[in-house]
């Protein structure tokens, strides 16, 4: 098998792999290990119910990884808008018919899994503007009138997943697509006009919320208002952060997750079991990891040619940085809790092959950074 790589230059199956970053998928892997290691310990020593099924998906999920890494990028600008439409369109199956769990509607059932089609949005969302914004020229790119089609393509499924409801989602869509429309040169003051309109259209969308989301709100001002009921999650997550330290209780030694003190320990809130167990030693390392996955996919976009290259990898970069920043901030109780996991440790299917599928479309931009695509189309 072999590609076109840029113009006039060819590169085999064999190449692309030996020019794949290595390094990134060593510290994904170090990262998915040590979520798989907490999972064990949160089920008390056991690999069920969370940690087999992770692995498992991690394993998976690695192998469709590397898969779209191989791919031509131009080939995924090609299924850009099509992939979008197809995640629309899962958006909608999934208000009128998804499955319903822990009073939201978000899931599409595959018999074997749960299919979450939101999690597939934040990356067709990503191609699909990265690929408009190429096709623009420089001139075209601050006209107002340019922006009003990536708006309806981020406002379309920000209101189907707030349907669900999905407020966290919700969240990740729109500050994810408004990232793009900011790294594609979209002129400053639009941003500043838009971020001072926020705070009536807050107080608009405050009536439309349903009143556990309020809930929330207010729960997160004042935790210490209902202690044993709506506080009680976010008080036993930071005693679980206080209470480790700066070396931790040890592996499968935390009181809060081990006696279950701490709500959603497998999912939401695991990373206040790594503070627990493991520390402020634990939780640094992981950062570090998460900063030095970062690091490496910023100088990634900095070395690729291609416009659509460039903004791919940094709507995949913010969206990366989103899901870790919201989740250790609500388990800190500087964010209200809105149901974001910690990228690549918590458990749960769909987010993690958001994750891996986005880190394939990265390390696809890699491999092909020399590839020119011109404004026509990806095959133009």
């Amino acid at each position: 098998m072999s590609a076109r790589i840029g113009s006039n230059k060819r590169i085999g199956l064999r190449q692309k792999f030996a020019e794949l970053n290595w390094f990134i998928v060593l510290i994904i892997c170090a990262i998915a290990g040590l979520g798989c290691a907490m999972l064990y310990s949160v089920a008390g020593g056991s690999m069920e119910p969370w940690a087999k099924n992770q692995a498992i998906r991690f394993g998976g999920g690695l192998v469709l990884m590397l898969g779209v890494a191989v791919i031509d990028i131009r080939f995924w600008m090609f299924l850009a808008y099509p992939l979008y439409a197809a995640a629309l369109a899962m958006l909608v199956v999934v208000d009128v018919m998804g499955e319903m769990g822990m009073g939201a509607q978000r899931w599409i059932s595959l018999g074997f899994m749960n299919l979450q089609p939101s999690e597939f949005m934040k990356i067709a969302l990503v191609m699909a503007l990265a690929r408009y914004f190429h096709c623009l020229t420089d001139d075209e790119t601050v006209q107002l009138k340019s922006l009003i089609k990536p708006i309806i393509l981020i406002v379309l499924p920000a209101v189907l997943v707030l349907r669900q409801p999905d407020l966290g989602t919700t969240l990740l869509i729109i500050m994810g697509g408004v990232a793009i429309l900011f790294a594609a040169g979209v002129r400053m003051w639009l941003f500043v006009v838009s971020f001072l309109a926020m705070f009536p259209a807050a107080y608009g969308a405050w009536q439309f919320l349903k009143e556990y989301q309020k809930q929330r709100v207010r729960t997160f001002l004042n935790p210490e208002q209902d202690p044993l009921g709506a506080g009680y999650h976010i008080i036993q997550s930071k005693i679980a952060l206080g209470s480790g330290g700066v070396d931790g209780k040890g592996f499968m030694q935390g009181t809060q997750s081990q006696l279950n003190f701490l709500p959603e320990k497998q999912t939401d809130f695991i990373f206040t079991v790594i503070a627990e167990e493991l520390g402020l030693i634990g939780g640094l390392s992981l950062l570090g990891l998460y900063i030095v996955l970062i690091g490496y996919a910023m100088i990634i976009s900095m070395s690729v040619k291609s416009q659509f290259g460039r903004l791919l990898v940094l709507g995949m970069v913010i969206t990366f940085f989103l899901y870790m920043f919201i989740n250790i901030a609500m388990v800190m109780g500087l964010l209200p809790v809105v149901g974001v996991p910690l990228p690549l440790v918590s458990y749960g299917g769909s987010a993690m092959l958001t994750l891996l599928v986005g880190f394939g479309l990265i390390l696809s931009a890699a491999i092909h950074k020399e590839t020119t695509i011109p404004r026509g189309g990806a095959f133009a």
